[in-house]
């Protein structure tokens, strides 16, 4: 009992030395970076965190959920994976809690008043279990004011969509593409930012973010091959056109990996006379060699403010080659094996993909529409009819062009509705199942509560 009065008493003497407030804050830093993910977003919706603070340092916390309700257009549709999970061989309506996160921040500075350490934890919890979702810390350094460090679990530096958070996506989902390329954005490895940090630096608009990780991401329990994937994006952050009264920011980025061979046959596609087909490589020395995933993108987002919110405007295309199995395109989590429990051998593809978004607010900033277009074509190589499974073709291979729409409501600075419909059109193949279009629209009503 002693001790117990005792430990009260203490916590609220520290509790008293800490100034403790409940505001609603930027999710960016004085440089415009948004701090979680680290890339300049334009989003101009902030968030509620309850803040302890003192001369020298801050611990945050914030959270987040998104209950949902869900209606698929035909039960046990493959393509239904891409909107928040498999919906099951019956299933076509569903309550989800789509994501529960729950964050830790800690922010130190030095005497100066400048940033030293920044350190996040945040994890995720729904009806299926609880997972990490960040778990790193960041190094900065004030001598020069250009460069910081991080390392841990974190978001691989690559694209656009990949590092908006969820919390501020205006979609339910990303896009099929980026689900596909990296299923979790987020990986194990190291960081380096260039960003001058100066306030008189004319480069501030400038970053560099260039990181080596495991590859496979959080999809898979550890690391299943020594290689290690390197990450960059270099980016221009929001910048004031004032002959087009806009705001332009973009970026370029690049992913080098790969994925390591344990069987002796590597497959790709080749055209003979007119005709794809799965062309067969086997070779022993095939064994131990790096199967590519080697992407290059570039992306850009162009905001007209307006009287009453804003119009904006998203653009991103990625090109590359993608490793995988014969039935998926999706980076594998884990080694894959054959039920017998030998390797699989691996297919690499050429690909390509993009997406559109116009997005406007309807008279104030509580009301906004948003269209969204977007394809991803696992096989540039190959396309209709001549997908076949006698050319040694398979539903990997199928390109499929997704077109969404909603509208979002914001109730107040704490809650917010979204209304979202994605149309899903699929190549008509001569694959058993794809001859046609599959009925796998889903319709998405979605609440998401903020503090």
């Amino acid at each position: 009992m002693k001790y117990s009065i005792k430990i009260y008493f203490l916590l609220l003497i520290t509790l008293f030395s800490f100034q403790s407030v409940a505001q609603k804050t930027n999710p960016y830093d004085n440089l415009g970076n948004l701090l979680t993910d680290m890339i300049d977003t334009t989003t101009s919706i902030g968030k509620s965190m309850l803040s302890i603070n003192n001369r020298l340092g801050k611990i945050g916390f914030s959270g987040y959920m998104q209950p949902q309700f869900q209606w698929a257009e035909s039960k046990g549709a493959d393509g239904n994976v891409y909107n928040g999970g498999d919906f099951g061989p019956y299933v076509n309506t569903r309550f989800r809690m789509r994501r529960g996160r729950f964050r830790v921040d800690y922010t130190h500075l030095n005497e100066d008043g400048q940033p030293s350490i920044y350190f996040i934890f945040q994890f995720d919890g729904t009806e299926r279990g609880f997972f990490t979702r960040d778990f790193w810390g960041r190094y900065y350094e004030n001598k020069w004011n250009l460069f910081h460090f991080s390392a841990g679990i974190m978001p691989r530096p690559f694209g656009y969509e990949l590092l908006l958070p969820s919390a501020f996506r205006e979609t339910p989902e990303r896009g099929r593409m980026s689900q596909i390329l990296m299923q979790v954005e987020r990986d194990l490895g190291v960081m380096v930012s260039l960003n001058p940090r100066r306030k008189n630096s004319k480069f501030k608009w400038f970053n560099v973010d260039l990181g080596v990780y495991d590859g496979q991401g959080l999809t898979g329990p550890a690391e299943y091959d020594s290689r290690k994937d390197i990450v960059g994006r270099i980016s221009a952050k929001r910048v004031h056109i004032k002959s087009w009264h806009a705001y332009v920011s973009g970026g370029i980025s690049g992913y080098l990996g790969g994925i390591t061979s344990r069987n002796p046959v590597l497959y790709t596609t080749e055209v003979r006379n007119g005709s794809p087909f799965m062309r067969a490589d086997s070779a022993q020395s095939n064994v131990g060699k790096n199967a590519a995933r080697r992407y290059i993108g570039a992306d850009f987002q162009l905001i007209f403010p307006n009287r009453k919110g804003q119009t904006e405007l998203r653009a991103e295309y990625i090109r590359g080659l993608q490793t995988a199995t014969a039935t998926t395109s999706v980076t594998p989590g884990s080694l894959p094996l054959t039920v017998s429990g030998t390797p699989q051998p691996l297919y690499t593809r050429s690909f390509d993909g993009a997406y559109f978004y116009f997005l406007q607010h309807l008279g104030s900033t509580k009301h906004q529409l948003v269209l969204k277009y977007d394809w991803y074509n696992p096989n540039t190589k190959v396309k209709g009819k001549n997908i076949n499974s006698v050319n040694g073709f398979s539903a990997a291979d199928i390109r499929f062009d997704t077109f969404g729409g909603g509208y979002i409501h914001h109730i107040n600075q704490y809650l917010k509705l979204v209304f979202w419909y994605d149309h899903i059109v699929n190549e008509k193949t001569a694959l058993k199942g794809y001859e046609q279009d599959l009925k796998d629209g889903v319709f998405t009503l979605r609440s998401q509560f903020i503090f």
